[in-house]
């Protein structure tokens, strides 16, 4: 449509704002209000791990009864955020038994010990939620899909405080190489009203505002690109272990509940050979205290263990906040090592981690100003540009599709999770 003849049609760009942005603000409350409860209930079960360690010799059991709330919600077959994926890149229609059953499993794995986030929960929630509300409307499935869209953002947005983050993360990461900007305004609007609701209901983001800006010299430069390639290179190792221990177990351990109560019972073994709790739950402390510049050697190999027998073994959450753990302490001791301040390079293999593993570089730019300020915007941007090249077309999902090759400006798909299709070479 021409500019002209834009002009001579504005209703219909007021009727698109006005539907789009109440429909955005409606789902951002929405959003908020279980994305503000979700962050409670999963602190209080939290909390209550720490305060009684011995609640983890339950794992099993619960892992029993996540498998029982899938059943009779009749779930069996659900995949997870790959099913909101599916969502998105079809008819939006994501079931509403999707919402309870995370909610629940989730918060069964934080408060029994397992290594798991919480952000593929928050999608989850938001999707199925928002899928439900756009059906109850009638919407179309090309409209359901956007409103699913707004849906994972508002609660994402909830559960971390990161609006900006939220939307742009929902709008890039189901296709490689595309930003879905038709839905940007519902989404923006459903993430920033989520954001105030949820901060209203006493959820505060977690950051580590850097304001001074780093030196940037030739000499740093190098630095920052060796971090890169080593946060790339990590990022496809991370794939490849999450994806394989998921085949292997399945492979192994054909029956789900054999699998789970054998999968708990190896995350509690893991945690009396390591002697605390460090690298269970979520590890958004971890991440943290790698910022502030304290980290083993080996914290990002043992969380990363710990994720990988824990989601491979059918319980549920997410893999962005153990992803935020392993790249920052992975940041911090590499970053040590070439000379760089550990805490600060900490920050940027979180950042730049997200990116390689989502293969989403804007929002992880972004990640970078909402949790630790603009001020090294610059340098955060060069760690995520070359880590999101080098880690190649590797991704944690595999119903991620690759409109776009990294290597070859040609559209391509995934195969097997985390490898392409040679014959879809255009």
């Amino acid at each position: 449509m021409s500019v002209l003849e834009t002009m001579h049609h504005p209703e219909k760009y007021g009727k698109t704002l006005i539907k789009w942005g109440s429909l955005g603000i409606l789902v951002g409350l929405l959003g908020g209000l279980i994305g503000g409860g979700f962050h409670h209930a999963l602190s209080y079960v939290t909390g209550v791990r720490l305060s009684h360690p011995w609640v983890i010799f339950f794992l099993p059991l619960g892992g029993l009864a996540t498998l029982a709330i899938y059943r009779v919600l009749r779930l069996r077959n659900n995949r997870g955020t790959n099913e909101v994926i599916d969502a998105i890149l079809n008819d939006g229609k994501v079931s509403p038994a999707v919402a309870p059953a995370i909610f629940l499993s989730t918060a069964i794995t934080h408060f029994l010990g397992g290594s798991a986030g919480r952000e593929g929960a928050a999608l989850q929630l938001g999707g199925s939620t928002a899928s439900l509300l756009g059906r109850m409307l009638r919407l179309k499935d090309n409209e359901l899909a956007v409103l699913t869209m707004a849906g994972m953002a508002a609660v994402f947005s909830g559960l971390f405080g990161t609006p900006l983050t939220a939307t742009l993360f929902t709008m890039e990461f189901a296709s490689v190489g595309t930003i879905f900007s038709p839905a940007l305004l519902p989404c923006y609007l459903a993430a920033l009203t989520a954001s105030r609701v949820s901060a209203a209901l006493g959820v505060h983001p977690e950051t580590v505002m850097l304001s001074q800006a780093a030196p940037f010299t030739l000499s740093q430069a190098a630095q920052l690109v060796v971090l890169a390639i080593g946060v790339g290179i990590l990022g496809i190792f991370m794939c490849f272990t999450l994806h394989q221990a998921e085949h292997l177990a399945k492979k192994l351990l054909p029956n789900s509940m054999v699998r789970i109560v054998l999968g708990g019972g190896m995350v509690i073994l893991l945690t009396l050979l390591v002697g605390d709790h460090r690298y269970n739950g979520a590890g958004m402390d971890m991440a943290l205290n790698a910022v502030g510049g304290n980290a083993a050697w080996y914290d990002f190999l043992l969380k990363l263990l710990f994720t990988a027998v824990t989601l491979s073994a059918g319980y549920k959450g997410g893999e962005i906040v153990p992803t935020f753990c392993i790249g920052a302490t992975f940041g911090c001791t590499l970053g040590g090592l070439l000379g760089l301040d550990a805490g600060f390079a900490a920050a940027l293999g979180l950042a730049g981690l997200f990116c390689c593993v989502t293969n989403s570089p804007i929002a992880a730019m972004m990640l970078s100003v909402e949790m630790f300020g603009s001020a090294n915007l610059p340098l955060f941007a060069l760690v995520c540009v070359i880590g999101f090249v080098i880690s190649g077309n590797w991704g944690l999902y595999s119903s991620q599709i690759v409109q776009f090759s990294k290597s070859r400006m040609v559209k391509r798909r995934y195969g097997t999770p985390g490898r392409l299709l040679e014959s879809e070479e255009e």
